[in-house]
């Protein structure tokens, strides 16, 4: 089986619902979204921000878990970074504060396979990341809409990315504009999309019935 990686995009939000503090939105999405990646099998996980916002990896991470600094919140950064050279040290190599040292530092994979996955949804059922993923045994890229506008739940590519992948932004490409970008229109898989919490009217998608999202779903009790 491929070596394969799925990194949660801790990107910025632009909206939390009223009467919450919006760092406390953030990181309780976050938060969901990495503990769902702990529960995957034969994946390694990790998550993805800019040096800016490694307060919120560090917040939520999970001992053991890879943090990607880039320098700004797309996948096509993220893939960059995986594969670079080196890799970053596991978060359970940086108590006490190390991690800015050169000698923090280990070497990567390489994987063969990834997927970026936006930080925004947190009650996302891990098998919609095996159906992501799943395409990549025949096609070198996928792609899962996000629900209810434009944008992408998440992106998964064979390593090293095709040449042709266009600049990815999960908030506003389309799947249609990914494609057109394809040598051939094959080469694209879309998979079953998901809701991400982007505004007031995602908030009904989220399904109180479905296990986890609990840091989300504290901060909303009148409303699931």
């Amino acid at each position: 089986m491929p070596r394969r990686v799925v990194v949660a995009l801790l990107g910025p939000i632009s909206w939390s619902p009223p009467g919450i503090d919006p760092v406390h939105w953030r990181t309780a999405l976050a938060e969901d979204v990495v503990d769902l990646l702990a529960t995957l099998n034969e994946v390694d996980t990790a998550v993805a921000v800019t040096p800016a916002d490694r307060w919120l990896a560090d917040a939520v991470i999970w001992p053991g878990t890879s943090v990607y600094e880039v320098p700004e919140p797309t996948p096509n950064a993220v893939f960059a970074a995986l594969t670079s050279t080196t890799a970053p040290a596991a978060d359970a190599d940086l108590v006490g504060g190390a991690g800015s040292g050169a000698g923090d530092e280990r070497p990567s994979g390489p994987y063969e396979q990834a997927a970026v996955i936006a930080g925004d949804a947190p009650d996302l059922p891990g098998l919609t990341i095996g159906k992501l993923l799943r395409p990549l045994t025949s096609r070198p890229l996928a792609v899962a809409p996000a629900e209810g506008g434009s944008g992408l739940l998440g992106v998964a590519a064979r390593l090293p990315v095709p040449p042709w992948l266009p600049p990815l932004d999960l908030d506003a490409t389309v799947p249609a504009a990914v494609r057109a970008a394809a040598p051939r229109p094959g080469d694209l898989a879309v998979t079953p999309s998901w809701h991400r919490l982007r505004g007031p009217a995602d908030l009904p998608r989220l399904d109180p019935a479905l296990g986890g999202w609990e840091n989300t779903r504290a901060l909303l009790p009148d409303a699931v």
